[in-house]
């Protein structure tokens, strides 16, 4: 069961977490208490008004006062500080605001900063067979927009030769 609501008995669907002081403070609301206290506007909601007991502030963002200089982020007021203490963003626009210093981290962390998943052992081969073919049937629109039929053939009979290679995989 998911709850319920910390101003009612209703059954919450609300669920908000913020970073309030340094420490991360939650709230569980009903549909009716969330429309009641103005969650249902981000723009115009602040759960450390809520916890504290005061109405939703008048809408627009709320952003707290950053130490020693420190950018924040213009939804939540998340520093870069509380970023790298928390290890989680403050909103969405936490994103957008941070997204040099975050590359930084993730390429000192990992391989590159694009995410290419995971691939299932035993479908490396089909996985990269099957980019290679889209990439080919991109090159083939090209080509035929270019009016080069030269290299459409070519194409078009490395499309061939591929499907065929998978038709004769798919019948083992």
């Amino acid at each position: 069961m998911a709850g319920s609501c910390d101003y009612c008995d209703k059954e919450a669907k609300v669920h908000l977490t913020q970073l309030v002081g340094g420490q991360v403070k939650k709230v569980a609301l009903c549909d009716s208490c969330a429309a009641e206290k103005g969650v249902t506007d981000p723009t115009g909601f602040a759960l450390a008004a809520l916890l504290g007991g005061e109405s939703a502030p008048a809408p627009g963002p709320t952003p707290k006062p950053s130490s020693g200089g420190s950018r924040s982020c213009p939804g939540c007021g998340f520093t870069l500080d509380d970023l790298k203490r928390i290890r989680r963003f403050g909103c969405s626009r936490c994103y957008e605001t941070f997204r040099e210093e975050v590359s930084r981290m993730l390429s000192g962390m990992h391989k590159g900063v694009q995410h290419c998943g995971k691939v299932p052992e035993g479908l490396m081969e089909q996985f990269q067979r099957n980019k290679r073919l889209e990439d080919l049937r991109q090159r083939l629109e090209h080509a035929i927009d270019a009016e080069n039929y030269e290299e459409a053939a070519g194409l078009r009979d490395e499309i061939r030769r591929l499907d065929s290679q998978e038709a004769e995989a798919g019948s083992d």
